[in-house]
C-alpha cells in the first residue's frame, strides 16, 4: 500500500448552469459550468468563472461550451475537461489527488436513462474518480435542507435548476412518485430573450437575459416588494443601433407565464399519482422549494394559493443539492439508494 497511498472525498453537484464541490462538509468550488478551449490545439483555456467571462465573447481562436445540457451531459469531452479542471482548482488550495484513490458522489436528475447515468459515471472515472456513487438530484435537495428521508413520512420536493425541475415525494428513504422536465431556468433565460425581441425589438443573449430574471425575475404581478426596473442595453433588430429599455418585474411575470404553468401542471400530476397517506403527510409538511429558480419572486406564493399547501423556500435553496450530495457522501455505506 505504502506509506503516502490514501483515499480522498468529494461531493459534486454537477449542475447544467453551476457546478459545486463540497469536501469536509464545505463548499470548496462553486463555479458556472463552462469550459473554454483554443480552436488551434483544442487545449483548455479556462474552466468556470473564467471561462464564463469569455462565454458569447470569444474570438476565432476560443471556443466556450457548456457541457451540460436540460441537466445530463450534452458534450462529453467537455464535461470531462470540465470536471478535470475543477478538481485542479481545487488542487492548488488542496493536496488532492497525487497517488490517492478519490471517491466521488455526483448528483444526477431523476429522469436520467442508463445512457446518461452512464455518460455522468464515465466522464467523472476519466476525470480521476475511482469510486464514483451518483444520487438523485430531489433525494439529494432532501437532505440538504434537514428533510429526515428515512422516516415513514411522505415529504414532497420541487428542485427548480439550471436544466430540469425535479419533483419528488420522497418516503423511506426512496423516491415514490417523480417528474423531471426540461422546464428550469435555462428555458426561463429563453424566454426573457424570446420576449425582448418580441415585445422591446432588441435582440439580448443569455448573459444579460440571467441578469434580467436575477434582478427582476418574478411568477406574480402583485409583490410584496418591489424590485427596481433593470436597465438593458440591446442591438435594434432593424437598424441594428443601439437601444435602452427599461425591464420591470410585471413584463417578466407576463413572458415566463407559459413555462410556469407547465411545472405547475407537473407538480398536480406527481399529487395525482401520490398515495392518500402521503399526500396526507405533505398537505401536513408542506412543500419544499429548492434550486436557483425557487428565487424567483412570488412562486411560493403563487403555488400555495394554486394547491392549497404550503410552499416555502429554505434559507439557501441554491446550495441545497450541493449541501445534500455532500451529507451522501459520510453516508455512503449507510444510504443504499446511491447508485453505483
Amino acid at each position: 500500500m505504502g506509506l503516502f497511498s490514501f483515499r480522498q472525498e468529494l461531493a459534486m453537484d454537477l449542475g447544467t448552469a453551476n457546478s459545486i464541490i463540497i469536501m469536509d462538509g464545505k463548499i470548496v468550488l462553486d463555479e458556472p459550468s463552462v469550459v473554454a478551449f483554443d480552436v488551434r490545439t483544442g487545449d483548455v483555456i479556462a474552466v468556470g468563472s473564467k471561462a464564463h467571462e469569455m462565454y458569447e465573447k470569444g474570438n476565432a481562436n476560443i471556443r466556450t461550451i457548456r457541457p451540460l445540457r436540460d441537466g445530463v451531459i450534452a458534450d462529453f469531452n467537455g464535461a470531462e475537461k470540465m470536471i478535470r479542471g475543477m478538481i485542479k482548482m481545487i488542487n492548488k488550495k488542496r493536496s488532492l489527488m497525487g497517488s490517492s484513490s478519490l471517491r466521488m458522489v455526483v448528483c444526477i436528475p431523476s429522469g436520467s436513462t442508463e445512457v446518461e447515468i452512464r455518460a455522468v459515471r464515465d466522464s467523472s472515472e476519466r476525470a480521476g474518480g475511482r469510486d464514483v456513487y451518483m444520487i438523485y438530484e430531489p433525494m439529494a435537495a432532501a437532505i440538504g435542507v434537514g428533510i429526515d428521508i428515512l422516516a415513514p413520512e411522505g415529504n414532497m420536493i420541487v428542485d427548480i435548476g439550471g436544466g430540469t425541475t425535479e419533483i419528488a415525494v420522497i418516503s423511506l428513504g426512496g423516491i415514490v412518485k417523480d417528474q423531471s422536465i426540461r422546464i428550469a431556468g435555462d428555458e426561463f433565460t429563453s424566454d426573457i430573450m424570446a420576449y425582448m425581441r418580441e415585445a422591446h425589438n432588441i435582440r439580448v443573449g443569455e448573459r444579460t437575459a440571467e441578469q434580467i430574471k436575477i434582478n427582476v425575475g418574478s411568477v406574480l404581478q402583485d409583490l410584496e416588494e418591489v424590485p427596481e426596473p433593470y436597465l438593458v442595453w440591446g442591438a435594434d433588430q432593424m437598424d441594428t443601433l443601439p437601444r435602452k429599455i427599461m425591464v420591470n418585474h410585471h413584463e417578466i411575470a407576463q413572458c415566463l407565464e407559459k413555462s410556469i404553468q407547465k411545472i405547475e401542471e407537473a407538480i398536480l400530476r406527481t399529487l395525482e399519482e401520490t398515495p392518500p397517506a402521503l399526500y396526507s403527510d405533505i398537505v401536513k409538511n408542506g412543500v419544499t422549494l429548492t434550486g436557483g429558480g425557487a428565487m424567483l419572486r412570488g412562486l411560493d406564493k403563487r403555488l400555495t394559493e394554486r394547491f392549497g399547501i404550503e410552499f416555502h423556500v429554505p434559507e439557501d435553496p441554491l446550495h441545497a443539492v450541493a449541501k445534500g450530495t455532500g451529507v451522501a457522501l459520510k453516508h455512503i455505506d449507510t444510504f443504499n439508494f446511491l447508485i453505483r
